[in-house]
């Protein structure tokens, strides 16, 4: 089988790092084009790349020379990690040079034209592509988001209880790992024996995502879900693994058993990055834990736990998930097996 060619944006940086270590040996990609700063390129991936992650540079990218962060690229699709300072602008020229852009970057997430998938959950959404592309001129190109690593962690339970029962408003509290910030991160002295209180620019991000990515499509458009969101969002001293804790009134009246059914029996798909189980349910009154739980489902399967009437809201829950697995890397490759399964992606000559 032909595989599709991939060039990763931004191909350094720790998300992009998983890029590289998640398609290796990808039945559908291969991985052909790297770009990044003008510092590395023209270097091969190996002497640009100060690799961060357990393993060592998947040999198939080793030696591939890194590129500007300009069109062309020798590939079919783009993955970006560009950050938000770059991406608008570049994420924007490969789409109008004809690439599938397929973006871990915030800078698109709430435009009216874009999808901000999980696919588990609003797959339909891919068909904001065609208003794309007639509202932006591009060809084959476009552009496809995925949320942010905080909003992952919770969107997939409010999604099981929001088709069910309805959600009439949620109050969020993350406790978000230090990768969440990126390679060096936080300085190790302010964040050992220490809780930050503030992640800049993020609260805004957890409280207007989640509306976007449950809401309905309808003519053209997104219809947001009609429920608020308050946050809070705090950056801990654990490398990996976003944890947060959910209160939530819902519109119509559900038993504890029927919460816990309708988070239990949501769908996972059937593409190669799903996993066996989408939202993981423990009744162990520790858990979820963000060392025990975050691999589970090879770091794309949501767990949740503690979930328990609440003496204010109707419910109370946890929920963590992995933040540069399904929290990045893993839902952008997930949403690029969707787009393939869609027809959208097609192999060019």
């Amino acid at each position: 089988m032909k595989k599709y060619r991939v060039g990763i944006l931004g191909a350094t940086g720790t998300v992009g790092q998983r890029f590289a270590q998640l398609l290796e040996d990808h039945p559908q990609f291969e991985i052909t084009a790297m770009a990044a700063s003008d510092r590395s390129a023209g270097k091969r991936y190996s002497e640009a790349c100060a690799w961060k992650l357990p393993g060592s540079i998947p040999a198939s990218v080793r030696d591939i020379v890194v590129q500007p962060i300009e069109p062309p690229l020798e590939c079919d699709l783009v993955f970006s990690s560009l950050p938000s300072s770059v991406a608008r602008e570049t994420e924007e020229a490969f789409a109008r040079a004809g690439y599938p852009v397929i973006s871990n970057s915030s800078s698109y997430r709430m435009d009216e034209d874009v999808p901000l998938l999980i696919p588990e959950i609003n797959h339909d959404h891919v068909r904001l592509i065609e208003k794309q592309r007639e509202n932006r001129g591009f060809t084959s190109g476009f552009i496809v988001t995925n949320p942010n690593c905080a909003v992952v962690s919770f969107a997939p339970p409010l999604a099981a209880l929001h088709r069910k029962f309805g959600v009439e408003s949620v109050i969020v509290t993350t406790m978000q790992a230090i990768s969440g910030a990126g390679y060096p991160g936080v300085p190790s002295m302010d964040i050992m024996d220490n809780v930050f209180p503030y992640i800049a620019g993020e609260e805004p991000k957890v409280e207007t995502e989640a509306q976007k990515i449950l809401g309905e499509y309808v003519d053209g458009a997104i219809r947001k879900a009609d429920f608020t969101v308050s946050a809070q969002c705090f950056r801990v001293n654990v490398l990996d693994g976003h944890t947060a804790s959910v209160r939530v009134n819902l519109k119509e009246t559900a038993t504890l058993e029927d919460v816990v059914d309708a988070m239990k029996t949501f769908p996972s798909l059937d593409l190669h990055s799903s996993p066996a189980t989408f939202i993981d349910v423990t009744d162990e009154p520790s858990r979820p834990q963000p060392r025990l739980d975050r691999d589970s489902g090879n770091g794309m399967t949501i767990t949740v736990g503690r979930v328990f009437p609440d003496n204010i809201y109707d419910y109370r829950f946890v929920a963590l998930s992995h933040n540069t697995l399904r929290g990045a890397a893993g839902c952008a490759v997930l949403n690029a097996e969707l787009l393939i399964d869609k027809g959208l992606i097609q192999i060019l000559d």
